[in-house]
């Protein structure tokens, strides 16, 4: 049986993820983190997306894409094939790199970003891979955000990314359970 074509519309926002096969790493060293970072770029760029977040992890990562065009699945085509590519070249191994193909959710709402967002950097927090998201540095915590991420916080930049920190935070010191 076929599988079901994933929704792609134009002007969509979604929750991406990917993981490595048998949950391997797919991050080991700053070198592989940093060829992702700039495969993403490119293909932002080239496909005029948003990313309005994102967290790599060693065996799997996160984005909140946006997508002018409905090509979503184009994009982390190339996104997924070319990092695979490089990865098994540089460690000389074959075959597949990811476990399967991504998996992508609809963003529906401006409270559902922001949850996606923040939910997006705590990953690593979550892991127990370090205290606070701005102690990681394969996330885009640390970054200036998204206009559209961080005007739900207000106008001004400087209070907007305050206010963002404490949204964030306040889900640090909720005990999960």
């Amino acid at each position: 049986m076929a599988r079901a074509l994933r929704p792609n519309i134009a002007g969509g926002i979604y929750h991406v993820t990917a993981r490595g096969v048998r949950r391997q790493p797919i991050f080991e060293d700053e070198r592989e983190y940093e060829r992702f970072r700039e495969l993403l770029r490119s293909i932002v760029e080239e496909l005029r997306w948003v990313c309005h977040a994102y967290c790599q992890m060693p065996n799997h990562y996160h984005l909140v894409i946006e997508t002018p065009q409905p090509n979503l699945s184009v994009g982390m085509q190339r996104l997924n094939s070319r990092y695979a590519a490089w990865f098994n070249w540089r460690r000389g191994h074959v075959g597949h790199v990811f476990e399967s193909r991504f998996y992508s959710g609809p963003v529906e709402s401006n409270a559902h970003l922001l949850e996606v967002a923040r939910y997006v950097v705590l990953n690593p927090v979550r892991a127990r891979l370090c205290p606070h998201p701005g102690a990681w540095t394969y996330s885009s915590y640390r970054a200036r955000g998204t206009a559209r991420l961080l005007g739900q916080f207000g106008d001004d930049p400087t209070q907007a990314r305050r206010r963002y920190e404490e949204f964030v935070a306040a889900e640090i010191a909720v005990p999960s359970g």
